[in-house]
């Protein structure tokens, strides 16, 4: 505990994981769970975000057993700190957590927060903007095994000084909650942000993970730096990414080949994908004029290994939201190796005007024709399938128009 301090607004001490922090009090301040403007409390804190912070612990507990030594870990936008005091005390191995924020509220109740959870022989606080100390830690002495990137809104802006601050073959984990541009509500300030277009369609939350990986590899390739996607999910309103970073122009040449497109039919819901820029955009289905997606990233947007580690973990730690995440990761393992973008069940009905059908039914029906086929977790009625939009539009009227 820490004598003296006293904050001068409305506060609560709250419990995550194993750390015990104040943070202002939500109710006071007419904040509820549903609302993520920061600008009401003079700190800003998101209970809802407790998953996300349980899934960074533990993702950053399988990363550190996979390279194998002891790791330091670099978080600019602390707020009141309960990330970067989380990683000191949940995360085996870490020996160094930099924390950083540049409002003066928040880093006065981060102080507080490090020393009530005695972490300050781990955790140093900076006064700082997040960019200036990246860029202050872009040495190579001096920088992290780990970055972690959770803003309010878009990321982009912290990106390059976050690839500028992590070692070679660290990690880089990335939050976006700016998801209308990403998901196509507002198309130009998504291509001024990310460079990519995106597309108003049933996964859009899909390609907004495409288009933020997509925007971190052309930019980690300017700096020579190829990457590798971990572990990735859409969850409430926001996109997470976690990426391995490697050095070298090679590395990145072989990033960079992942880039492409993603072309949608509106008319009979076909899509495809292609790495090479493209002049006609008829479809091959229905003859429609199709609208298109990118360039974004074409590769794998989860590792069905690292996954497979991170439900081991989670039998190990303990977590507030262990329910939550063992059933998304359980989803995530088969989805891992799946085909680029889903089909939303009602999104079909809707479009050949009939009634919907089970999920599981369709699954088995597209699976006993010898076609990959899984659920997703971006949608509980959505299927992941290496079948083509035809295929799935007569797999649903085989199964709907009799009943």
């Amino acid at each position: 505990m820490v004598e003296g301090f006293v904050v001068d607004f409305p506060s609560v001490v709250v419990r995550e994981g194993k750390v015990e922090v104040l943070v202002p009090d939500l109710v006071a301040f007419g904040v509820m769970p549903s609302d993520y403007a920061p600008s009401r409390a003079p700190v800003f804190f998101n209970p809802v975000m407790e998953f996300n912070r349980d899934l960074s612990v533990l993702a950053f507990r399988v990363f550190q057993r996979l390279v194998n030594r002891e790791i330091s870990v670099c978080e600019p936008l602390t707020s009141q700190g309960i990330r970067g005091i989380r990683y000191a005390m949940e995360v085996e191995g870490v020996v160094r957590v930099l924390v950083s924020d540049i409002n003066h509220h928040a880093f006065e109740l981060a102080q507080y927060n490090i020393l009530r959870n005695g972490v300050q022989d781990k955790v140093t606080l900076r006064l700082k903007e997040a960019n200036a100390l990246l860029s202050g830690n872009a040495a190579p002495m001096k920088r992290f095994d780990v970055v972690d990137i959770d803003p309010f809104g878009s990321p982009v802006s912290f990106l390059d000084s976050a690839f500028r601050a992590v070692k070679n073959k660290g990690l880089v984990a990335v939050t976006a909650t700016d998801l209308a541009p990403l998901c196509g509500v507002h198309v130009k300030a998504c291509v001024r942000k990310y460079g990519g277009k995106p597309l108003r369609v049933e996964y859009c939350h899909e390609l907004a993970i495409r288009l933020l990986v997509g925007c971190m590899v052309q930019m980690a390739a300017k700096h020579d730096m190829g990457l590798n996607v971990l572990f990735s999910h859409s969850s409430d309103h926001y996109i997470r990414v976690y990426v391995q970073v490697s050095y070298g122009c090679q590395k990145a040449d072989e990033s960079l080949k992942s880039m492409g497109y993603v072309l949608h039919c509106f008319n009979c819901l076909h899509r495809e994908t292609t790495h090479k820029p493209f002049n006609d955009l008829t479809c091959p289905d229905c003859c429609a004029k199709m609208d298109y997606a990118g360039p974004l990233w074409l590769g794998k947007i989860n590792n069905a290994e690292f996954i497979n580690q991170l439900l081991l973990e989670s039998q190990i730690i303990t977590l507030g939201t262990a329910r939550k995440i063992d059933k998304m990761l359980a989803i995530l393992k088969d989805e891992a190796e799946a085909s680029i973008t889903f089909y939303v069940l009602d999104q079909v009905g809707k479009k050949l005007c009939l009634p919907a059908t089970s999920t599981q039914t369709v699954l088995t029906a597209l699976q006993d024709m010898g076609y990959q086929a899984v659920p997703t977790h971006f949608n509980t009625r959505g299927i992941k399938t290496s079948a083509p939009a035809k295929v799935m539009r007569e797999t649903f009227k085989k199964i709907v128009e009799p009943k």
